[in-house]
């Protein structure tokens, strides 16, 4: 169990680097006292945590849109996703879409296989070569086939779930 000295710790951590979030402290939990949280264990996680940590889903999207030159009604009207959709995803930087939405999105902005799988590893999906689903859209990346009306009807091929939008 963790000591309620290192919870503390981890909260004003969060607090102090992430802003102002509040995680209320489970009133049930037991607390070992007996475990020690030293500043040295602190300080090695916030490294840990620096080091590690990659760019969110949001920031790596709009570096793209940036990059690309185009606005946000052209791709989220490209990704069939309707604007107060896209709009959650420009105003919450920690927005965590499906992994559909960012397929979609990736479709929208014609990125390649390599840019698609860091968009959507940012959101914490990968393509796998053991689902059809995957297979299809890598196919269509591979094969520069971004139209949402052409992905769809290669998943609808195979009865699967379409990105976004209907099946025609």
């Amino acid at each position: 169990m963790l000591s309620k000295e290192f919870l503390n710790d981890l909260q004003e951590f969060v607090d102090n680097n992430i802003g102002s979030l509040t995680f209320p402290m489970c009133k049930a939990m037991m607390y070992e006292e007996s475990i020690s949280y030293d500043t040295a264990n602190q300080n090695e996680m916030e490294t840990f945590i620096k080091n590690k940590k990659k760019p969110s889903f949001s920031f790596l999207l709009f570096k793209h849109i940036d990059r690309i030159g185009v606005n946000d009604s052209e791709v989220y009207k490209k990704a069939g996703i309707d604007r107060r959709h896209f709009s959650k995803i420009r105003s919450n930087a920690d927005y965590h879409p499906s992994k559909n939405t960012a397929i979609a999105l990736s479709m929208a902005l014609e990125l390649d296989h390599k840019e698609t799988d860091r968009l959507i590893g940012s959101a914490g999906y990968t393509l796998t070569d053991s689902e059809t689903f995957d297979l299809v859209i890598v196919f269509c990346l591979e094969r520069k086939i971004y139209d949402l009306n052409d992905v769809n009807l290669a998943l609808d091929y195979f009865s699967l779930k379409p990105l976004a939008g209907v099946v025609e």
